[in-house]
Order: C-alpha cells, then structure tokens, then sequence
C-alpha cells in the first residue's frame, strides 16, 4: 500500500528561453468503494493508505458508529484490475448487529477529493446530531501552544514534502502533543482518517482534544469535529460562514488563519484567551515589638478590653 501513495512521473520544465525534461512526484488519487454490510454505499476519491481509518471516521460522520464496539471487521473485496490483481479499491464494513445502515446508504453517488458531502439532499439534511455534546468541554489551549501546532502538522506531512498536493489534517492534546497526522489528496479524508485511527483506538469521544487542518475550515470538517467529540478546530486558512454557523451551534472553537503567532478565533474564544496570571500579593511586613506587645495585651483582656 505504500508504494501506491506517490508516483513518478516524466515532466517537461519550462523555464523562460528553454524546457527540460525531468520528474516529479504525483500524489496518488484513486477511488475507494465504501460497503456496509456487502451494500455499496458511496465511492470516494482518495490517496491510498490507512484505508480502514478512512471507512472508520466516514462511519462516525455518518453517525453510524460511535466506538470500536460497533465496527465488528474491516475487510477489502475482490475489486480486480484487467490482470486479475486485487486493486484494494473496494472496502467493506460489518457493523455490530442491531446498528441500523446509515441514512445514505441508498444514495448513488461519488465523493470527490474535493468535497465530501455531493449528492447530500440538503444542508439541512448535513446537521447530523452528534452523540456527544462539546459546548460544556473545559478545554484551555494557550495561545503559544496554538500556534506552534501548524508547524508540528507541517513537520509531520512526508507526503505534501514530496509532492506538494496533498492535504493534512492533525490531532493534538491541549498542551501541544501530536497524536496522530494523516495525508490525503481529500482534506475530508484526511479527517476521517485521524477520526477513524481515534475510534479504533477506543478514543472516542475526544474531548480536551485539538484539530489541526492544512487549508481552510468548511462546515463539513466542522460537522466532522462535533461527530468525533472535539471541542477545538484550527485551520491555516480561513473558515467559511457556514462553518462558523454551525461551530456557534455546536459550542466548537473555531480558529482559522492560524499562521506565525496569529489567528482568529470566530466562535468560542473562552478556551483559548491566555490564562490569567494572579497579582502578586505585597509581600507582608513583619509585626514590630510594640504591636506584638499591645496585641498580647488585649489578648490577655476579656473581649480585647483596654487596659484597667
């Protein structure tokens, strides 16, 4: 699987007064057929590569599943190319028994690596209702810490390094630490698949958790965050109106254009103000004789009487 991430590819340079001939390095893009059940469910658009993870967070988006309970088994079918080798591009889901199929499960249609949610009847429709509430996570992310995290993310994409056309999506504690980075050509697959290794990991919901996307935030990676539980979405780029619509409704920290040590921070800035620090209380003076020696007095006295 690894070797069908990035490919070669021969190239002609031009460059002002010539051309050369050299290579580059594409990021692989190929459908992957998502079944629950042995019933197709949708295709999407995706680079090849940690597979499960990305059905996994689908699910979750969805509302399917809400922990490793109800994903019994993850299998690829027989999906064949012309010389009869497996392709890996069909993947089907088996869910525990009880758990109804997902709503779209009798939509037809493509998802492409630009959108992930084409072919949805309406917006509407997109409001699915989490199974966790995020409004009352006491997460506090530090300014500092919140920007140093797309720098982290950065260091962590091998394959936009090589290729510069992929997009990344990153999981982190609120004090910074990376828990999981994921590529892909789809930015929602890049979510699903950070979402999908957190569900299988038992995870779920990721309350006190951060997410780190590379390009702009859409309603779409919002509604992502709220389904997986995370309270706080940092974006590169900027967020759409939707997206802030629907973070206000759901109580999602919202940050987009996080760059160098600025950002804007669109709804629920509470969790990431920087912490107040306590004033300094004046240090005390130390009591002088005569206060010490009146203080025993009246002590010595019925009710603090003065002397007789």
């Amino acid at each position: 699987m690894a070797g069908r991430v990035t490919r070669r590819q021969p190239v002609v340079r031009l460059a002002p007064g010539r051309h050369v001939g050299s290579r580059e390095t594409l990021a692989v893009e190929e459908p992957l057929e998502i079944r629950v059940g042995g019933r197709p469910l949708t295709t999407t658009m995706r680079t090849p590569g940690h597979d499960f993870d990305l059905v996994a967070g689908f699910l979750v988006a969805e509302g399917v599943v809400g922990g490793p309970e109800d994903l019994l088994a993850l299998r690829y079918c027989s999906g064949t190319d012309e010389d009869g080798a497996n392709t890996y591009n069909v993947l089907d889901a088996a869910l525990a028994p009880g758990l109804p199929l997902p709503a779209t499960a009798n939509r037809a249609m493509l998802t492409t690596s630009a959108c992930g949610i084409c072919g949805k009847d309406s917006i509407e429709a997109l409001r699915v209702r989490a199974r966790w509430s995020v409004r009352e996570d006491p997460v506090r992310v530090e300014p500092a810490v919140l920007a140093e995290l797309p720098d982290r993310l950065r260091r962590e994409q091998r394959v936009f390094a090589a290729t510069g056309g992929v997009h990344a999506a990153g999981l982190f504690t609120a004090e910074g630490e990376p828990l999981c980075v994921r590529e892909d050509v789809g930015r929602h697959n890049a979510v699903d698949k950070v979402v999908g290794w957190a569900l299988r990991a038992g995870l779920l919901p990721l309350r006190g958790h951060v997410l780190v996307v590379s390009g702009r935030a859409s309603f779409e990676l919002t509604q992502k965050a709220w389904m997986a539980g995370i309270p706080v979405l940092a974006a590169v780029s900027a967020p759409s109106s939707l997206a802030v619509d629907l973070a206000e409704e759901a109580g999602v920290t919202l940050v987009g254009f996080l760059r160098g040590d600025t950002g804007n921070v669109y709804t629920r800035a509470d969790r990431c103000v920087p912490t107040p620090r306590p004033t300094p209380r004046p240090a005390s003076q130390p009591a002088s004789q005569s206060d010490g020696a009146r203080a025993a007095a009246a002590a010595a006295t019925p009710n603090g009487a003065g002397r007789g």
